[in-house]
């Protein structure tokens, strides 16, 4: 029996889109490769809301953060983590020789625009690397608030996590003045997982320039380059399966509108905090709760591992909590293609289990 997700990825996909994945293949130096990438390309644009270039990876969201830090990084990296999904961008740094230096936050807290104005003050950082939604604690950061203090430091590169929160919550990459703006197929997209997407704006490219390691395979401007001289192809074979059906995906998010699909959102995610606050409590304050996933803080004492299996016997799969959070919170997913309904039924199905 399959199990409805609500994960924080990977997420249900529809049918019709899984059936895109088994369209016969093209060799992906041709016109028709160059031609399918360049409309996704001209789609994501839309989506995040930015005139920058588009590049693909094929891989998890973490490649490209990875070669972010990498290939923009000049002088050192400020990473600010707000979990453990933030942190990941500083052992990034760490394993490939990057000068960095990491500002957590207590779990649960988020980054503020003090914060970051108090790091970048110092002039030491010519970098910095911000999660905008953190599915280890269900926080989503004031990220408006902290695009205004990194505006003031025109030499820093602005890199962000949108990984789990792009596609299920309106990111302005251009106002938000975000350089590396990065995501990945299978959270809000509504995809498998297996292809990472990033914008790449100017500023990146020429501080990309003058970094002279940066790797081979996530070397985001030899991307960049190749794309450019070689018509939108790619320099590694990527994934035509996953492109074959973003094309189509991405055509059916802007069908249904992205103030639509954002709102659907918004409103699912009310509807889990508002249970959450019924029968359990929410984990991190409503101000800086996430739109794509709730962490629910385990008043009760319940056996979550338990619960979960009890809940797969009628289809459905939630989250526990992640690391020092296991047992202590559970996280239910709302986000891709999930419907109100779903949304609706599975905790219908928790509160017959728990008998709420």
């Amino acid at each position: 029996m399959h199990k409805k997700l609500f994960i924080p990825g990977p997420v249900d996909v529809r049918e019709d889109v899984l059936q895109k994945m088994a369209t016969p293949q093209i060799g992906h130096r041709t016109k028709d490769a160059s031609a399918l990438q360049r409309r996704i390309s001209d789609k994501m644009r839309r989506v995040m809301f930015t005139n920058n270039e588009i590049l693909l990876s094929t891989s998890s969201g973490s490649g490209l953060m990875e070669g972010a830090i990498r290939s923009c990084t000049r002088k050192k990296a400020a990473v600010f983590s707000v979990g453990a999904f933030g942190k990941r961008w500083y052992e990034m740094a760490v394993g490939n020789g990057v000068p960095a230096e990491l500002f957590e936050s207590p779990l649960g807290q988020p980054t503020t625009p003090e914060m970051v104005e108090e790091v970048l003050s110092t002039g030491a950082f010519d970098l910095i690397t911000i999660t905008h939604n953190e599915t280890s604690t269900g926080i989503m950061n004031p990220v408006a608030a902290i695009a205004e203090v990194v505006k003031k430091y025109p030499e820093v590169v602005f890199c962000l996590d949108t990984v789990s929160s792009m596609g299920g919550t309106k990111i302005d990459v251009d106002a938000l003045g975000v350089d590396i703006c990065i995501t990945s197929s299978q959270k809000c997209l509504g995809l498998p997982p297996g292809l990472a997407i990033c914008s790449f704006s100017e500023k990146a490219r020429q501080a990309a320039e003058t970094v002279p390691h940066r790797g081979f395979y996530f070397d985001l401007l030899a991307l960049y380059e190749y794309i450019q001289k070689k018509d939108y192809q790619y320099p590694s074979t990527p994934s035509l399966p996953h492109m074959f059906a973003l094309d189509y995906q991405l055509d059916c998010i802007l069908e249904e509108g992205l103030e639509n699909r954002f709102a659907r959102h918004a409103e699912m995610a009310k509807m889990v905090r508002e249970w959450a606050t019924r029968y359990f409590e929410c984990f991190v304050d409503e101000a800086y709760a996430s739109k794509t996933l709730t962490t629910v803080k385990n008043t009760r004492g319940i056996d979550v591992g338990a619960l979960n299996k009890q809940l797969g016997e009628r289809g459905y799969m939630i989250s526990n909590g992640y690391g020092d959070l296991k047992d202590k919170t559970f996280r239910i997913a709302h986000m891709a293609d999930t419907s109100v309904e779903d949304l609706k039924a599975l905790l219908e199905t928790i509160e017959s289990v728990l008998s709420l």
